[in-house]
């Protein structure tokens, strides 16, 4: 089962890949693809290991505490669905830096925008590739990093040849996969507690390590200003995601976009009222049973750290326990098929922004081929690869939920404060933009590095000096205060002229093809 599904993904890739001819073919499908398809796709591309293995991982662990990470995924998408959607596609062509440089200094802003989106791609595609990487080294019993190459190499068939469009019924095809396993491991956990879910929650309190307080929010904060900040990285970083941005491109226009839009958060929104409940199935149902933790039989096992493969593989054992081997095969094969096309949505996205954004509009000013453009692009997809497997295999004991927020926090520091100011504030100048999203990509980054994740997990060193794990409260701020304070202390006759080409994009951005006939 496991292969038959990744043999259909690679089979949709060859077909889509015959397809892909042209630039706009590789980077958006042609513009091609309808509102419920785009829909899909998108719900396809958020809903990736961390909301399918991540956050169950963390309702595992500690219970309610978890449910703030599916909550802050779902809030952010009517920021997105009211704010950008048509704004975006009716101002870019491929990426969101086209429509953040609509009315700037095309060259500094795209440079910003590239950096911010190649920032939280990396740290997102590290998260994915962990959860890839975790579920072959269960099935298969091969080493860590040999399964984390694996993962690598199939992504990139899938970029280099296939583009957009394979990229796209890819993620139709694995949502749809996906929204079914979870329905069907639902329904059979329900069954399971004769469709109570009050005997469901009784059973996970009686087993759990920490019993009753797992029913409380928050024990996984050390304080309410650190779950303020991961509230707010998931929320505002959800609309800064280059994957997710450029699949507004992927429709003929801004009423397509919204309607996508609303497609995906349906879906989106079912899904996180499903993984709850796989959550605390796991507990009720894999802690009394000995068979999935190390050291078996043993006394005084670890019913958190102690499952086998890492709490991140609590929803994959929870198939084999309700369903045996035919379902424990299906629901890995769909998490697989999950994470490489979500890695593929990624890296895609990464790559424009470098061919796109920084190669031809920045270093040839346009002028080059499309066929040297896209050549760039798929080497820019290779190196991608290359970087996130490595960090993959320096984070691999973290938990992809938690991996995932990082990167959020990047995306709301940087790419949302440049996207907000540069739709809606007429003030905002190309100083003022370059300045703040600096200060926002420069200060997450920073304090990321600071953070405990880094200085203590990664590097071994003790004290961490950034008690908060997610800076997104700090980071977004400074980006804002400084795109602010830039513009309206440029006093240059490039600022007077930019504030006036607002108009122009205002009018652009809520009326589309109309503005220009």
């Amino acid at each position: 089962m496991f292969v038959a599904i990744v043999g259909l993904t690679i089979a949709l890739t060859i077909v889509a890949a015959v397809r892909t001819r042209t630039r706009a073919d590789y980077y958006v499908a042609g513009a091609g693809i309808s509102p419920l398809k785009n829909g899909i796709a998108i719900a396809g591309d958020f809903l990736s290991a961390a909301a399918f293995l991540g956050i169950s991982a963390l309702i595992y662990s500690g219970g309610f505490a978890g449910l703030i990470y599916a909550l802050g995924f779902l809030t952010g998408w009517p920021v997105v669905l009211f704010l950008m959607a048509e704004r975006l596609r009716n101002l870019g062509q491929y990426t969101f830096a086209d429509a953040a440089a609509f009315h700037l200094d095309p060259v500094p802003v795209r440079l910003i925008a590239a950096a911010g989106s190649l920032t939280v791609i990396i740290f997102y595609l590290a998260a994915q590739m962990i959860g890839g990487g975790k579920v072959i080294q269960l099935l298969f019993g091969i080493d860590y990093g040999y399964a984390v190459a694996g993962v690598t190499a199939l992504m990139l068939l899938y970029v280099v040849f296939g583009g957009m469009k394979a990229t796209t019924w890819i993620q139709i095809t694995k949502a749809s996969l996906l929204l079914f396993a979870g329905t069907l491991m639902s329904i059979m956990v329900l069954w399971r507690f004769d469709f109570s879910f009050g005997r469901l929650l009784a059973n996970a309190v009686a087993v759990h390590p920490h019993h009753a307080a797992i029913l409380r929010p928050g024990s996984q904060f050390s304080d309410p200003l650190a779950a303020l900040s991961l509230g707010v990285s998931l929320v505002f970083g959800t609309a800064g995601l280059p994957h997710i941005l450029m699949r507004f491109f992927t429709v003929r226009d801004g009423s397509a976009a919204r309607q996508s839009v609303f497609y995906a958060t349906t879906f989106i929104a079912y899904f996180c009222l499903v993984i709850p409940l796989l959550g605390f199935a796991a507990i009720a149902i894999l802690m009394p049973d000995a068979r999935y933790f190390t050291g078996g039989d043993t006394g005084g096992r670890d019913l958190i750290g102690g499952l086998i493969g890492g709490a991140n593989m609590a929803t994959i054992h929870l198939a084999d326990a309700i369903g045996g081997s035919l379902l424990l095969g299906f629901v890995s094969a769909v998490a697989f098929a999950t994470i490489l096309a979500v890695v593929a949505g990624l890296a895609l996205a990464g790559a424009s922004a470098v061919s796109h954004d920084i190669y031809r509009n920045v270093i040839a000013r346009g002028n080059v081929s499309e066929a040297t453009e896209l050549r760039v692009s798929r080497l820019a997809a290779m190196a991608l690869g290359v970087i996130a497997a490595m960090l993959a295999y320096g984070f691999q004991h973290q938990n992809v939920a938690f991996m995932v927020s990082l990167a959020l926090s990047v995306a709301a520091s940087c790419n949302f404060p440049i996207l907000i100011m540069t739709l809606f504030w007429r003030g905002t100048t190309t100083r003022g933009v370059v300045a703040g999203g600096l200060l926002g990509l420069v200060s997450a980054t920073v304090l990321i590095l600071l953070s405990d994740t880094v200085w203590t997990a990664l590097l071994g060193l003790a004290d961490p000096p950034m008690p908060i794990a997610n800076p997104a409260l700090f980071s977004m701020t400074l980006a804002f205060a400084g795109i602010w304070l830039f513009s309206v202390t440029d006093r240059s006759m490039r600022a007077d002229a930019e504030r006036n080409g607002f108009d122009a994009q205002l009018l652009r951005s809520e009326l589309g093809d109309r503005a220009v006939r």
